[in-house]
């Protein structure tokens, strides 16, 4: 993920800042727990494809 992409990115939900898990291939908010995928090095940005982070993985 380019950081330049990363730095204007945010959260569709709550406008915060996002993080982004390398391994997992997920843009993640801390603040409302949401995992947005990237695909094929495109984030999905849609709150719809968003993955609920369970309240004991680490964010």
């Amino acid at each position: 993920m380019d950081n330049a992409l990363l730095e204007i990115l945010a959260c569709p939900a709550c406008k915060g800042k996002l993080h982004y898990k390398r391994e997992a291939q997920e843009l993640f908010c801390s603040a409302c727990r949401l995992a947005y995928p990237v695909k094929d090095d495109i984030p999905v940005m849609l709150i719809e494809e968003a993955r609920q982070l369970p309240a004991d993985e680490e964010v």
